[in-house]
């Protein structure tokens, strides 16, 4: 989406967008089902599990922060990474009022 085009759209809309967005790789998923799994985990931890490069990793765990999904703190020289709970009900609330929102009773009565 371009720059000059979110303005088009509601914040709300650009909110979904943006939670959708992180979500829209199979390793960022992987990464958030493995924290909501364990709670916190260590960088490394997911090499190991995903499989994947450590920079990919990096990659991926970076853009799940900036968009708030994931928290981290540093202990000497690692970062521990768990799922920001506040945002997570956030985005939860987002996509659940956007989901119930469908009122047809059955399939046979849309167009």
């Amino acid at each position: 989406m371009g720059i000059t085009q979110t303005d088009l759209f509601t914040q709300a809309q650009n909110d979904i967008a943006l939670s959708a967005k992180a979500f829209a790789h199979p390793a960022r998923i992987a990464i958030i089902q493995y924290l909501l799994r364990s709670d916190t985990c260590i960088n490394g931890d997911l090499v190991q599990e995903l499989g994947l490069a450590q920079p990919t990793i990096s990659q991926h765990l970076r853009e799940l922060k900036e968009i708030g999904i994931i928290q981290g703190t540093i202990e000497g020289s690692r970062v521990n990474y768990c799922i920001n709970q506040n945002k997570w009900a956030e985005i939860k609330a987002q996509f659940n009022d956007m989901f119930n929102r469908l009122s047809v009773p059955s399939p046979e009565e849309c167009c």
